[in-house]
């Protein structure tokens, strides 16, 4: 599909900003671009601090929360932790648990089941640890919307304390200490996700078992360790890496590779990522998916144990188990793309007429719907809604585009939903098979009158035009040294002006899916990687001249650096070559 290319306009006080702040002009654009002007803190943004961090007390409901959860630790009540399945969920388990440990609570923790129980927090989960003996129960990633499940807890005497990022329904749990970023307005970075809440609160649970604001040594190396659990939720949530976020994404990230974690260390070497450093990419296509996969594929349980109380050898069996769940995982999913890929095509949902997919189908697994809709919004550029049916009744999974909240159009469809929850970009839903199709009916209406033709067209945001001398080696890795880069915060782009084949181009890759070439601007040459682009390589060939969009990269090889391009997108001129043609200009 056609991207709209859309190159940011060159910044007046460029030359200006990059003298005052000793950054070359490159840099100093992309930092505009992505909010700095010169009147802000480039030195924050420059090298974010830990000292940056908002307070525990600044968070709605931190404070009340942790005082009830440090009285239950001195007191011996049981308590239990109860998290989502994902990474986030994960990761929020793990950092409370550790902190509760530390201080020699009485806790456990429960993970629902994702195919038999679904998201969120049950009734008959509640129940259940209520009769094993639960005196509080803390939420975690999970229970904005647990109304019913806060009444059953309330009505037997059981405190729930909720903890979570997600929006909130129309009604919330009454009776409950409720922590989360979002709700009043008050807290400055509301897209903190469930491992950024949960290890604010174990900040505030330290303190106040620590008798002050300032904790013991003890709880302050275990902060500082817990920071690498939050930057894997952090970033596998993909919440937007600003503000709080990068701070907290960036200090994680380099404690990963040194983390004092079996369980961390453990994925790690399955990852094949010991001894390296580990970057938001490692995180979100290497780490990240073995967690996930299990939750996935089988219970999250083992994700948790592995974060939590395994043993050296038992971290060890469980990574390799998550290793090969992924690739079941991998596998599956790419059997139900092409499935649904077809589907969504042969139902006429990827014409000009539906701005929207829905697809439900008897067999598919409801552990991997989630990530085919991504794949299938990458492919059409269209909200997508995948539904694993099952005996009479559904699961599904959501996914959207920019301009298309997904929840807020879940509402309006909601007369045909037995729950839905979620973000504005994913949400997951239960619909009964018999409602399948009303609901599909009102979602692409709905759909149809909220999208123009331009928002099913990608956007490429790219950060300037450059020439290949404007990339060296120094403002590469000053480029490159503004991560960690994700959601809210991407990768600098850029574009090319009109370039020219230096060499033959190539196919590359076991499979020759990956587009190898070297263009020249006149000037520099400089060489490209497309991964999963080697069929442009005839368009390539046969127009020889070309733009490029592209992040610039350091590849490293037999002990030699070189910049070189990774190429996003190719626009061709009207004009072509023979195959044959002198590149000279």
């Amino acid at each position: 599909m056609e991207k709209d290319w859309i190159v940011n306009p060159a910044w007046s006080d460029r030359d200006v900003a990059a003298g005052r702040w000793g950054v070359s002009p490159l840099v100093a654009q992309v930092m505009y671009n992505r909010g700095v002007g010169l009147a802000d803190d480039h030195a924050g943004y420059l090298s974010p601090q830990l000292a940056d961090l908002f307070p525990p007390d600044m968070l709605p409901g931190c404070r009340e929360a942790a005082v009830r959860i440090a009285k239950a630790c001195c007191d011996g009540e049981r308590i239990v932790i109860y998290g989502d399945y994902d990474v986030d969920g994960m990761t929020s388990v793990a950092i409370l648990w550790r902190v509760l440990t530390l201080a020699g609570a009485n806790v456990s923790f429960y993970i629902p089941h994702r195919l038999e129980e679904g998201y969120g927090i049950n009734v008959e989960a509640i129940q259940s640890l209520i009769a094993d003996g639960a005196r509080l129960i803390v939420s975690v990633d999970c229970g904005v919307t647990a109304v019913e499940a806060a009444r059953v807890a309330r009505e037997s005497g059981v405190e729930l304390i909720v903890t979570d990022h997600h929006q909130a329904g129309a009604e919330l749990p009454v009776e409950t200490i409720m922590v989360h970023p979002g709700l009043d307005g008050t807290y400055p970075n509301p897209d903190l996700c469930g491992a950024g809440v949960a290890f604010k609160l174990a900040w505030a649970i330290a303190q106040e078992l620590s008798g002050s604001e300032k904790v013991t040594d003890a709880y302050r190396i275990y902060l500082r360790d817990a920071l690498s659990l939050a930057a894997l939720g952090t970033i596998a949530d993909v919440v937007p890496l600003i503000g709080e976020n990068r701070i907290i994404a960036r200090h994680g990230l380099a404690l990963i590779p040194r983390s004092p974690f079996v369980g961390l260390q453990a994925l790690i070497e399955s990852a094949g990522l010991a001894g390296s450093r580990v970057s938001s990419y490692d995180v979100g296509f290497k780490l990240a998916p073995r967690l996930n996969a299990v939750g996935r594929m089988g219970h999250a349980r083992l994700g948790v144990e592995l974060l939590t109380r395994a043993t050296a050898d038992r971290a060890r069996e469980i990574a390799l188990y998550l290793q090969d769940q992924n690739r079941a995982r991998q596998s599956t999913e790419r059997k139900f793309t092409i499935e649904a890929k077809e589907l969504a095509e042969k139902s006429g949902m990827t014409k000009d007429s539906s701005r929207a997919i829905v697809l439900a189908r008897e067999g598919w697994h409801a552990g991997v719907i989630g990530i085919v809709a991504s794949r299938l919004v990458d492919a059409f550029h269209r909200p997508t809604v995948m539904i694993a049916l099952d005996n009479g009744s559904g699961q599904g999974s959501a996914r959207s585009v920019p301009n298309f909240h997904m929840t807020e159009a879940l509402s309006k469809c909601g007369e045909h939903l037995r729950t839905f929850g979620g973000h504005a970009q994913a949400a997951g839903l239960r619909i009964d098979t018999d409602r399948v199709g009303d609901f599909t009916e009102q979602f692409i209406d709905h759909a149809n009158n909220t999208l123009t033709h331009r928002d099913l067209r990608e956007k490429l945001r790219l950060d300037a035009e450059v020439r290949f001398g404007d990339l060296d080696m120094s403002s590469t890795e000053a480029l490159l040294g503004l991560g960690p880069f994700g959601h809210g915060h991407s990768t600098p782009r850029f574009t090319t002006d009109w370039v020219d084949l230096a060499a033959e181009p190539r196919v590359v890759g076991k499979t020759g899916s990956h587009l190898q070439a070297t263009f020249s601007d006149g000037r520099s040459v400089l060489k490209a990687i497309a991964f999963g682009k080697g069929k442009m390589i005839d368009d390539l060939k046969q127009h020889r001249r070309c733009k490029v969009a592209f992040e610039p990269m350091i590849n490293e090889f037999n002990g030699r650096r070189t910049v070189e391009m990774q190429v996003i997108d190719l626009q061709f001129s009207d004009l072509q070559f023979p195959a044959n043609r002198d590149n000279e200009t």
